[in-house]
Parts: structure tokens; C-alpha cells; sequence
């Protein structure tokens, strides 16, 4: 079974509470893979489907390239770990010049692709770890990357470079435990509905940073 054939068949066209403009192929408690065990992925060769949920971070960089096109119109933009590709397409909707989406896992990189289509926008998928790489991006969008230690020593120092190079880093982060103390400059601030089978609460405060170069 190909990425596109395994999405459709385990999601639903959906919209995300705080970005109903857009259309998503996601979870639902309708579909197989919301109560999928590690052992079903694991016969289809598929990592956790992070990519099959928007979660409040992707939601929240939307949000806000909708609301304020001015900060991505006629640039180009890149939604790093995009999941679903939510923050991309909002980004493309609301006139970037180029939009890339870097996912590491192939369904992801696949979802965001089908995803773009479903809103007639164009979106390029990167679908490898490019975390040191530098496409002149004049916008970055990074949702919710800070959830463990590993992964922001990983990106951290490598995004405070893009912006020392010039590029607007936007960090989109609803309260998790390795966002840095220091750097940081909040913009905004989203309340954003959630779920408890992700979440341990129902909504959650996210706040959009610009990161400041090192």
C-alpha cells in the first residue's frame, strides 16, 4: 500500500478547531488509526501518526499566517516538522512566495502533500532530516519542536543560525518543558481547543515566539 492510499484509507476530510478555513485528512474516532496499537503500526511499517493529528502548535502558525499575512506574503517560507502541513498551507493561502514542509517520516511528508492539494495551494515536501541546511528561507515556522531534550538540542541551534543569517524564525510552543528560558520574544498568544487523547487538558495556551539569533 502506497503513503496516499494508506492516509486515505485511515483518515477523514476534516478542519482544525482554530483553522476551519482549512481542509485536512485526519484522525477521527471514526477511523482505524485512532485506536491503532503500536503492533498494527508496526505490520505496516508506519511510525506514530503524528501527521494524522493538527496539533495546537501547527494550529496556532496558522492562525497567525492567516491573521497577519504580512509576515509571510511574497516570501519564502519553511514549515519545519510540519505534521499535517497545516502551517504551510495556511503560509501558501496567504500569498508566500515558496512554501517547503520538512518531514522526516515519508506518511507525514505524503500528508502534507495530499493536504495541499485539498486546498489548492503548492507546497514542496522535504522529506529528510535538514536540520543544517539553508535554503534562504526568509521565514521559518517551527510547531511544538521543543517536546524533548534530544530533539531540541537537535534543531535549537541550528534555527537560532537561520536567524542569525537574516531569516524570522516563528516558534509556536503550548507550554513544554525544553522551550528555552532565554532568546525569546513573544508575539502572540493562542488559546487552542484540543483533545485528551493527545492532550492532558482540553485546551491549550499557545504562544507564538520570534527566536532571536544566538
Amino acid at each position: 500500500m502506497t503513503a496516499e492510499a494508506f492516509i486515505r484509507a485511515n483518515t477523514l476530510a476534516s478542519h482544525a478547531s482554530l483553522v476551519p478555513e482549512i481542509t485536512l485528512h485526519l484522525a477521527s474516532q471514526l477511523t482505524p488509526i485512532w485506536q491503532a496499537s503500536e503492533a498494527w503500526l508496526a505490520a505496516r511499517n508506519v511510525d506514530p501518526p503524528f501527521w494524522a493529528f493538527a496539533w495546537p502548535g501547527g494550529q496556532a502558525l496558522a492562525r497567525f499566517c492567516l491573521d497577519a499575512p504580512e509576515h509571510v506574503r511574497g516570501r519564502s517560507v519553511l514549515d519545519f516538522a510540519a505534521g499535517c502541513g497545516i502551517a504551510a498551507i495556511a503560509a501558501a493561502r496567504a500569498g508566500a512566495l515558496r512554501v517547503d514542509a520538512a518531514e522526516i517520516d515519508r506518511f507525514a511528508a505524503a500528508a502534507c502533500a495530499m493536504n495541499a492539494r485539498a486546498n489548492g495551494v503548492e507546497v514542496r515536501t522535504l522529506d529528510r532530516d535538514i536540520v543544517g541546511e539553508d535554503f534562504s528561507w526568509h521565514a521559518v515556522l517551527a510547531g511544538d519542536v521543543c517536546y524533548e531534550a534530544p530533539m531540541t538540542r537537535h534543531v535549537l541551534p541550528w534555527l537560532r543560525v537561520l536567524a542569525a543569517r537574516g531569516a524570522v524564525v516563528w516558534l509556536a510552543d503550548p507550554g513544554r518543558a525544553y522551550l528555552p528560558k532565554e532568546g525569546l520574544e513573544a508575539v502572540v498568544c493562542y488559546r487552542v481547543p484540543t483533545s485528551l487523547e493527545l492532550e492532558d487538558r482540553t485546551a491549550r495556551d499557545v504562544t507564538i515566539f520570534r527566536l532571536l539569533p544566538s
